[in-house]
This record gives structure tokens, C-alpha cells and sequence, in this order.
């Protein structure tokens, strides 16, 4: 779905309060806590971007990352109360797109949301662009 949001986290309240804010600015929310759902599992899941609420400094961030990475191209935003450069590097090399350090303003989060999910529609407008083009290219020419 264009317009969907899957939030991922063990935060019942913050994923709760997230979605209102999304919510407020015309986005469809999906929350599920974190590993309990396939981005693109086929259930009416489809979203057009993830964001990840990750906790913890340790490995299970970046391999939460990987694992929906190898499911999916979705973009994911990661968020995390953890202001260390190793640990963002980390998650951006495991596959994150973004990465915002909480405490977030509402306003910077949503334009980043934003950033994303044009970066996403842009991607999917230059395939259908581009694919009609590279058959044309394919087809031998008629004499």
C-alpha cells in the first residue's frame, strides 16, 4: 500500500503514540512488535516504509535490520535512544535507510518519513518508466 507504515517495536505506548502522530499526517499504520511480522508477508501487509524502534546497543538491532533487508527493499527508519556513531553505522551498514536518535521532534520525524516514502515512490515511478523502455530496446527493429 502507497501509503501504509508498519511500526516495529516492543513499545505498546511509544508505538501507540507514533501512530497517532502518523496518523495525524494522513499515513496508514500497522504496529506489530519487533520479529513478529514479514514486511511483505502477503497477509495485507504491504508497507511502503518501516520504522524500526530498537532499544537495545546490541546485535539484535543490526540483525533485525539484515533479516528484513534480505526480505525486502522497503525503506526503513531506525530509531533508537542510542546517540553512538558506531552503533548508528552499524544499523545503516545492516541495511537501515535512516536513523534518528530519540528523543525525535514530531516535525523532523515526519519530515523524514516524508524523505523516505518519496524516495521509495521515486524508485518505483523509474521502474515503471524504465521497463516499457527496455523492452521497447529488446524487440528486434522491423525493416
Amino acid at each position: 500500500m502507497q501509503n501504509q507504515i508498519l511500526i516495529l517495536d516492543q513499545d505498546q505506548v511509544f508505538s501507540d503514540l507514533l501512530g497517532q502522530l502518523l496518523q495525524s499526517q494522513g499515513y496508514d499504520v500497522v504496529t506489530s512488535k519487533v520479529g513478529a511480522v514479514d514486511p511483505k508477508d502477503g497477509k495485507g501487509i504491504d508497507p511502503a516504509l518501516v520504522i524500526l524502534n530498537l532499544m537495545r546497543p546490541d546485535g539484535e538491532a543490526a540483525g533485525v535490520c539484515r533479516s528484513m533487508r534480505a526480505a525486502s527493499d522497503v525503506p526503513v527508519l531506525a530509531l533508537s535512544p542510542i546517540n553512538d556513531p558506531n552503533v548508528i553505522a552499524g544499523l545503516l551498514d545492516a541495511g537501515a535507510d535512516d536513523h534518528l536518535v530519540k528523543p525525535v521532534a514530531g516535525g523532523v520525524l515526519i519530515a523524514h518519513v516524508r524523505k523516505l516514502m518519496r524516495r521509495n515512490g521515486s524508485l518505483e515511478t523509474a521502474v515503471r518508466l524504465i521497463q516499457p523502455l527496455a523492452r521497447a530496446q529488446t524487440q528486434p527493429l522491423q525493416p
